[in-house]
């Protein structure tokens, strides 16, 4: 009931202000257990996205979003779990993992859409990067539902880093055909089949975003990203330091220039 209205107040509005379209809808199934596969490109997918569909669909979010104090906190749980979200405490890498499997699996159990980025962060340039093989394919070969590979368009240009007012324009959703992995059942613990299926689903979540592909895991670009920025960063305050060494030395060296004259008229 709690989803049904917090869908009302905020996927209408969405709806009515970004007026997002859709390809593909008739592939999501009108009713039992489907994994919804999409890339990652803005914090908003996980909002426009439940936003068109008819059916309920269950994504993991972090447990600080459930967890903060105060009224600002408890009122973010709230929209948070009114929305579909899963808390699940990301404090240990592999801990969270197995977490996030297990709600996956709880949720496709009840019959329900689960929805998950294989990728396992928001893409940092807007390019398509390679999928994490531990959840998304582990859920899908342990429960034998359905993989709908899902395309997320333009929803980064809404509200890029750093800006807090979105621009009004329509992002896009494309939905795939469902990919069947029942041939793998049982072999969830095969590193190579892991890998086999993530790569399937991110080829045709590629064909379906036109995204280009890099073939290295997002978290890695970021941590690449953010060496980078920092070692810009250093590299200016030691030039902007180097300049001012050398300013001072020009100063010092006109002062004593200015100065010398001065000293020769007043030796006796």
């Amino acid at each position: 009931m709690l989803y049904g209205a917090m869908k009302v107040a905020v996927g209408g509005p969405l709806k009515v202000a970004f007026r997002p379209w859709v390809e593909g809808l008739e592939n999501v199934p009108a009713e039992g257990p489907a994994i919804l596969a999409s890339n990652h490109l803005s914090f908003s997918d996980s909002f426009f996205l439940p936003a068109v569909l008819d059916r309920k669909v269950t994504f993991i979010a972090k447990a600080e979003y459930f967890t903060t104090p105060g009224v600002k906190g408890r009122l973010t749980a709230a929209f948070f779990k009114g929305v579909g979200q899963l808390p699940v405490d990301r404090s240990g890498a592999r801990g969270a993992g197995e977490a996030a499997i297990k709600s996956g699996i709880e949720v496709l159990e009840r019959g329900e859409l689960f929805g998950i980025y294989p990728e396992g962060t928001r893409s940092p340039d807007g390019r398509l990067y390679r999928g994490k093989p531990g959840g998304l394919a582990r859920v899908a070969l342990a429960t034998g539902a359905p993989v709908i590979p899902v395309a997320m368009i333009d929803t980064e240009k809404i509200q890029p880093p750093g800006k807090v007012m979105p621009k009004l324009m329509r992002p896009g959703i494309r939905i795939g055909k469902p990919l069947d992995f029942s041939r793998y059942q049982g072999m969830e613990h095969d590193r190579f089949v892991l890998r086999a299926v993530t790569d399937e689903v991110m080829y045709e979540i590629m064909k379906l975003s036109g995204q280009e592909y890099v073939d290295m895991y997002a978290t890695a670009m970021k941590r690449q990203l953010a060496e980078a920025a920092k070692a810009e960063k250093e590299a200016g305050k030691a030039a902007r330091a180097a300049l001012a060494r050398a300013e001072k030395e020009q100063a010092d060296k006109e002062k004593s220039e200015r100065e010398e004259p001065e000293n020769r008229r007043t030796e006796p």
